[in-house]
């Protein structure tokens, strides 16, 4: 495998040999800016620059490319494989059930024999994640790593977009398969670093991603009372306190981010859904515990004792540790860079939502994570291990 990275602004162009890679078994993943959907010019020029090659990408709360961040414009991870193939889907995950619907149809697009791996991004204000990570696999086959992230747009959340083969558009969720021999691999690492606060509170009535009451008590209200001052800014600023969430019978912790409120029915959308009867507990920043999230993230994937491996990594992390770390945001960051091998290229994104396995399962929706993949493709040496499983 072969990489490249590049970055382009309004009034600049492209690198001229940005297409050097191009062919059928080039994958180009491009972050961007909302704005991308009033001035697509940027990324018309990079799929024109890659008429064999598959161009996916989404908006972004923030560019990832090594170890800093910014915003506007496209950044821009070209990977061209030796041995893999690669299959792309797309569907619309807006309207009733949709994101569900969007999952099954996207799996069975991409269920095809030697399924190595699935990237997967989806419009990060009209997706419901665990819906649609549910569809997907429901359709691919059990062990097949899933990773990916809902697309973002700084702290608006007023509009994302996806694009695959073409123009960005809102409402849409798309994904790469990866197909071939055990010489490659989908690795992937996910961590979180919040600290939980106040009393576990019982579900008592919800819908999908809809969270209506907490112990029989409009949730909103409940919610309003712990932020205190900060409930002024929300929905912006439950950011800072995501949810804590216990499926009935299980110990397994998934952190949900609220999306929007309405202070009329009393309720908060999430990212994912909120099941009746589950057990939820706030949770709060530590700066320290968050980066050192980064740095287990990162830990869990390990490709140096690994002769004749190339590589590439596309870290997602989420947009609320952004706002937590503001001026140590490039901190976790540099966590990254030291823990991954020397020289590997990393280009991505700050998100609504992170998906990335848990241990018994091959897809999930996550909230105020990093979530890494690597995309690895072993050209000599002994036979690549397995994909990582990590739980967040």
């Amino acid at each position: 495998m072969k990489t490249s990275t590049a970055s382009w602004d309004i009034g600049r162009r492209w690198p001229d040999d940005i297409g050097a890679l191009d062919s059928e078994s080039t994958l180009v993943l491009a972050f961007g800016g909302s704005e991308c959907l009033d001035r697509p010019e940027g990324l018309e020029a990079l799929r024109a620059a890659f008429p064999r090659g598959h161009v996916l990408g989404c908006s972004t709360s923030g560019q990832i490319r090594g170890d800093s961040v910014r915003d506007g414009g496209v950044d821009a991870m070209v990977m061209r494989f030796d041995r893999a193939t690669l299959r792309v889907a797309s569907a619309r995950v807006n309207g009733e059930g949709g994101s569900f619907r969007a999952g099954c149809e996207v799996g069975d697009q991409l269920c095809r024999g030697n399924l190595r791996g699935v990237f997967v991004l989806s419009d990060g204000t009209q997706s419901n994640g665990t819906q649609l990570c549910s569809g997907m696999a429901s359709k691919l086959p059990a062990g097949v790593p899933v990773t990916g992230g809902l697309a973002g747009d700084g702290e608006r959340f007023l509009r994302t977009w996806v694009c695959c083969d073409g123009a960005p558009a809102q409402g849409m969720a798309v994904a790469v398969g990866l197909y071939g021999d055990d010489s490659v691999s989908l690795w992937h690492g996910c961590k979180g670093g919040w600290d939980t606060f106040g009393p576990e509170r019982v579900v008592t009535r919800s819908k999908d991603n809809v969270l209506f009451e907490l112990d029989n008590e409009p949730a909103l209200s409940v919610y309003e009372r712990y932020l205190g001052e900060h409930a002024a800014g929300l929905p912006a600023s439950a950011l800072l306190f995501p949810l804590a969430l216990r499926r009935n019978g299980s110990q397994a912790v998934v952190v949900r981010t609220v999306l929007g409120t309405s202070r009329e029915a009393g309720s908060m959308t999430f990212a994912g859904d909120i099941p009746q009867g589950a057990t939820v507990q706030l949770m709060r920043a530590d700066f320290d515990r968050i980066i050192d999230g980064a740095s287990e993230a990162a830990s869990m994937i390990s490709l140096g004792d690994i002769p004749g491996t190339s590589a590439a990594c596309v870290p997602i992390s989420c947009v609320g540790r952004r706002i937590i770390l503001k001026h140590r945001t490039e901190e976790e960051l540099e966590e990254v860079v030291n823990h991954l091998a020397p020289g590997m290229p990393h280009v991505g994104f700050y998100s609504y939502g992170e998906i990335s396995p848990m241990v018994g399962s091959s897809c999930e929706l996550h909230n105020q994570t990093v979530t890494l993949t690597v995309f690895a493709e072993r050209t000599g040496g002994r036979d690549a291990p397995d994909a990582r499983k990590a739980a967040a």
